[in-house]
């Protein structure tokens, strides 16, 4: 035990500055992740900020009770459910198909620059990239309404059309952050031998045989692990981008439960709900990812624990 002791301590001294990198990441999780956990605990209580913790009164379930009995209930699960199925079927593959695009192309500045046009989205706020859309799509001026005139169509607003919420939403998702997704995919694809391309070409594999039978196994559990990590935010949607694109004609298909504990509980002041509504998403996330982590290991897969 003692010996072992030494030689962590000397393999820490060895690597001290690898460690000390680690330091601001872990800091960070520790002051936003984990220390906030302890806030859960006014999910069962009546919390009122100048009571404090230990003053304010306990009440168990009740918020949980208020929260399932809600007549908007199933409406909230219903509209997260469909826009995080929306995310996994099209916004999940989205940034597969591009890194296997990319991958594709053998002209290294080309391949570079389309890297770098697709990635800038990422580092624009959804207030940037909503606006971008609704001067693109709802100006009168702008020119998606010009077009329609031109081909002799009337002019309708699509951001306010609440049949085309969602897919405005998964539309806007895909292109902000498919580019910055291919980011880890590239650093998979990197990693498989040319051996094995070499191979196939003897053995007489066209690409779509490569891509089939080498390029994807090869990156499979990256798929998987990250397909987990999707998984734990299920309920989890980006509220800032929810909360622009809602008003009172999509509200109907576009509330969450986001932006309904902004609105239910924050604005009104009801810590306690706001969050009971949090831990309710977070359990489900919790459930989910086990489910699918062990499933992902009967399938021979590493999982990520």
């Amino acid at each position: 035990m003692i010996n072992n002791g030494i030689r962590v301590l000397k393999d820490i001294k060895r690597d001290r500055w690898i460690y000390i990198l680690l330091v601001p990441g872990l800091i960070y999780f520790l002051l936003f992740k984990y220390l906030p956990m302890g806030g859960v605990v006014i999910a069962f209580q009546d919390y009122h900020p100048f009571k404090g913790f230990l003053g304010s009164d306990w009440v168990g379930m009740k918020h949980f009770t208020r929260l399932f009995g809600d007549p908007d209930f199933f409406k909230l699960l219903g509209n997260t459910l469909m826009l995080s199925f929306y995310n996994l079927a099209f916004g999940f593959p989205a940034p597969i198909i591009l890194a296997l695009m990319l991958n594709e192309l053998r002209h290294m500045r080309f391949k570079r620059t389309i890297q770098t046009l697709i990635y800038i989205p990422h580092f624009m706020s959804w207030v940037v990239v909503v606006s971008m859309f609704f001067v693109i799509f709802e100006s009168q001026n702008g020119l998606f309404q010009s077009l329609l005139k031109t081909v002799g169509f009337e002019p309708f607003s699509i951001m306010m059309d609440r049949d085309l919420f969602r897919p405005m939403y998964i539309l806007q998702v895909i292109w902000r952050e498919s580019g910055w997704g291919t980011v880890i995919y590239l650093a998979a694809l990197a990693s498989i031998s040319p051996e094995l391309y070499e191979a196939a070409r003897m053995d007489g594999a066209n690409r779509l045989r490569q891509i089939w039978h080498i390029t994807l196994p090869g990156i499979r559990s990256t798929i998987i692990i990250l397909l987990l990590l999707r998984l734990s935010d299920v309920l989890d949607l980006s509220f800032e981008h929810v909360y622009l694109l809602l008003n009172s004609l999509n509200r109907e298909v576009g509330e969450v439960f986001d932006t309904y504990v902004y609105r239910v509980g924050l604005i009104n002041g009801q810590l306690s709900y706001a969050t009971a509504v949090g831990l309710f998403k977070g359990l489900v996330g919790l459930v989910l990812v086990m489910v699918a982590n062990r499933a992902a290991k009967q399938a021979g897969e590493e999982g990520i624990y």
